[in-house]
């Protein structure tokens, strides 16, 4: 795939970069998948040598940042480490919640399964917390606000899938890699099945929002990634059916 399709840029300066990734590319290198793509090395050959300071899942789609020098790498990275940088995601799951908000704190341990899943584990699992937001109902979908305070492994999946609730095409914890369709969710859709393309066939997760102080500066920076493609179809079908949209805010 080209590299303009693996990531856009939206900011840059001397000292960060901050980049919108498509859904299936890795941040950094992976024990499990030694050989897959990955975004910083794409991006490197743009901007040079970049410097983790946070992770997101690899079929997540969305904001990452990168500090460009040792100095903003300590700098954000000590900001993330004291939970001082807010994260905003957006995910579309299946079922309505009766709740409009819902705070889980449940002690999470990656890794914790044959399938490498992160699971909740009262005894050995560390402190976690996710903060969910109901956006809206949209027929047997439901759009979901999810601020994560800490950030574990998989962290907003698993506490959702312990309320019983799975991200659309989310094989790994919600056991079902079923495509969305505008087949399925308009009631007098004309065409033809076998043609039909998806609207949606990857995990329905958007690091959506960032805030964080700036490491030279020292300015609040507020960030935002537009939706991939896939995932802007989405919305904009189930906007014009149920009139429920997750970007007013």
């Amino acid at each position: 795939m080209a590299k303009q399709n693996d990531y856009s840029v939206i900011y840059s300066d001397e000292d960060i970069v901050v980049l919108n990734k498509r859904s299936g590319l890795l941040i950094a290198a992976d024990r499990y998948n030694p050989d897959e793509p990955r975004l910083d090395l794409l991006a490197e050959e743009e901007f040079g040598k970049l410097y983790a300071v946070h992770r997101i899942d690899k079929d997540t789609s969305g904001i990452i940042v990168y500090a460009r020098n040792a100095d903003a790498q300590r700098n954000i990275s000590m900001q993330f480490e004291q939970r001082l940088v807010q994260k905003t995601y957006h995910a579309l799951v299946y079922g309505r919640p009766l709740w409009n908000e819902l705070s889980v704190k449940l002690p999470l341990l990656p890794d914790g399964d044959a399938k490498h899943r992160t699971v909740v584990d009262k005894k050995k699992g560390k402190f976690s917390v996710t903060e969910f937001r109901l956006i809206g109902n949209c027929g047997s979908f439901s759009w979901i606000e999810a601020k994560p305070i800490t950030g574990r492994t998989h962290q907003i999946r698993v506490h959702l899938a312990a309320n019983n609730f799975s991200i659309v095409c989310d094989p790994l914890y919600g056991g079902n890699q079923k495509p969305v369709r505008l087949s399925e969710i308009k009631r007098n859709w004309h065409g033809e099945e076998e043609e039909e393309r998806p609207l949606l066939s990857r995990l329905a997760l958007h690091a959506y929002k960032i805030t964080f102080t700036h490491p030279t500066t020292n300015q609040e920076l507020t960030l935002c990634a537009p939706y991939s493609k896939d995932l802007d179809a989405t919305r904009k079908q189930l906007q014009k059916i149920f009139k429920v949209n997750p970007l007013e805010d």
